[in-house]
This record gives C-alpha cells, structure tokens and sequence, in this order.
C-alpha cells in the first residue's frame, strides 16, 4: 500500500510556525515512506476565506522547501459532491435543522467558547423541533444549521462501540469513537452548506488518503468523522495526530491570536533552512535516484 497524506489549511489567514511543523511533519512522513503528499485547500466558508491567502499558502509552503502531487484540490470545486453527501445524511434520518443563533448557543452551553467550525460553539444536544414549528421557521425563511444527530446515528448504526481506528501518535493504538464529547455536531448551513467536519471525510475518501497526519487538538473531531465513515460507506484512514507546537506563553499558535507568520519571518531575514532546524526537520530526504 502506496502512503497517501496530506496539508489541509484554510485559506482564512497566513500560515505560522504551527502550520509549518504540521506540513512538514505530513511531507516527511510521505517522502519518508515513498509515498505521496497531497495539499488540498478546504476553503468550503466563502464568508472567510480569500484568495490572497490560498496564493500565500502555496508560496510558504514553496518556500519550506515542499512539494506535492498535482493538481490541488480545492474543496469550492466540490461543493456538490458535499452536498451529495448532506443528502445521503438527511435521507438515512440522523440530520436535523437547528435554529439556534450562535448568542443563543452560547448562553445555553453558560460560556463562550472557541470551536472548530463557526457555526457551532461546543457540545450540543437536541434535536429535531416539532415539524408544524420547523416548516414555519423554514418558510419565514430563518437561517439554520444541519446537525448530526447522535441518538439517532446510535441508533442506526447499532451504537458507536465497533467503530474504531489505528493512531499513530496520540496515545498510539486502536481508538474507539467517542462523539459525545463534541455533541451534535454542525454539518451544514443553510448559507454556505456543507462544512469542513463533512467534508473533509468525503475528500479523504476521493483522493485516497492512508494517513491523515494533523494536531491533536482534532482528536475529538476524528470520533465525529468515524461515524460519518460508517454512515457514508467510506473507508478509515490511518491517523496521526502530532502534538501541538507551542509558542513562549505555552499556548498553541493560532490565527485568532495573531501568531507571527511565516511571510512575516521571511520578511525578517529568517531563511527557510533556519525554521526548519528550528522545527525539528533540519533538512530534507534526498530523493533516491532511478
């Protein structure tokens, strides 16, 4: 079996250190193993991501010193396999809409808190509303969120206990989903469809990715995606969560904080060769002759 990962960023800001340890640790897992490395631009919220950020994202990824297999897939060009996949969901019955604006979610959940996706705020647990009051909030035209429901993908999959997968890193070892940490999780808007969680797992399966390489802070994210594996009839990577790169305070870097970028290090001086060693990945394998 060839070794297939991949870099997955958002085009919402430029790459930082935190960024560049997980490339890096994904392309070397790939060339290390004579595999092949995959960068795919997850640019599914329109809202928030740009064009200018996507250009950075190739041009720092250049400048590192990495490469990978053409063309790139970009997830704005597959919105209807998405979709596709929305429909699947909602047909087997574990979707349903929610009205919930994020305040409300917030003062339900008594504390703002960082999420992964936009529309949601954490662990969530409700479900359908009665189909008089949904059809009425449909037809006023309110905006809402798909969310998978748990009790009813339990149900339909005969609970979560047999579904599992290998990991690498994190605790190495045969994992067990455990979605319920994460609640019914946001699949899809009304607004802007499917979302990374959905998709993500649909382009996994396209492009034939073994190892998906990524921080740990997206462990709890991989129970969710196991379920949609089940549900979706599509196969299970391998996983290798990494451990995050921290920054002086001991915090992980991230956009929201302003992390110092990459375009801002080579602007500096900083030579590529010099964050690398820095990171942990001195310099690159030679690539074998023939």
């Amino acid at each position: 079996m060839v070794l297939v990962t991949r870099f997955a960023p958002s085009p919402t800001g430029y790459l930082h250190r935190g960024h560049a340890f997980s490339a890096l640790t994904a392309w070397t897992a790939a060339r290390s193993a004579h595999g092949r490395f995959l960068l795919r631009i997850e640019d599914t919220d329109f809202t928030r991501c740009r064009p200018e950020y996507e250009a950075a994202i190739v041009e720092d990824l250049g400048w590192l010193g990495l490469d990978w297999v053409q063309p790139v897939r970009r997830q704005s060009d597959h919105r209807k396999d998405y979709d596709a996949a929305l429909d699947q969901l909602r047909q087997l019955g574990v979707l349903y809409r929610c009205f919930h604006t994020r305040r409300e979610l917030m003062a339900l959940a008594g504390v703002a808190r960082h999420a992964s996706d936009p529309a949601d705020t954490g662990a969530f647990a409700g479900g359908p509303l009665p189909a008089v009051e949904e059809e009425a909030r449909v037809a006023a035209g309110e905006p809402f969120a798909w969310r998978l429901s748990l009790v009813a993908a339990r149900e339909r999959l005969g609970g979560f206990d047999h579904l599992t997968w290998v990991e690498e890193m994190s605790d190495p070892g045969v994992r067990t989903a455990r979605p319920e940490s994460l609640g019914d999780m946001v699949l899809g808007r009304k607004d802007i469809g499917a979302g990374y969680v959905i998709a993500s797992v649909v382009d996994d399966a396209a492009q034939g990715v073994t190892h998906v390489v990524r921080g740990e802070d997206l462990m709890e994210t991989t129970s969710v995606q196991r379920v949609l594996q089940a549900l979706l009839g599509l196969p299970t990577p391998v996983y290798h969560h990494h451990p995050l790169l921290l920054g002086p305070d001991g915090k992980r870097f991230a956009k929201r904080d302003g992390a110092v970028t990459l375009r801002a290090l080579r602007d500096s001086g900083m030579s590529s060769a010099a964050l690398r060693a820095e990171l942990g990945f001195p310099l690159p394998p030679a690539p074998e002759s023939g």
